[in-house]
């Protein structure tokens, strides 16, 4: 686990609405990520 002090990698997505979200976009504020794996 990260420690406080550390910043976490900038990466981007594309959010449900086909719009590009950064991680540095949300700098400052508490972020959760989850990744779920769809099933095929």
């Amino acid at each position: 686990m990260s420690e406080q002090s550390e910043l976490a990698p900038d990466f981007s997505l594309i959010d449900t609405n086909g719009e590009t979200v950064r991680l540095s976009d949300y700098r400052g504020r508490y972020v959760y990520l989850v990744f779920n794996r769809g099933f095929s």
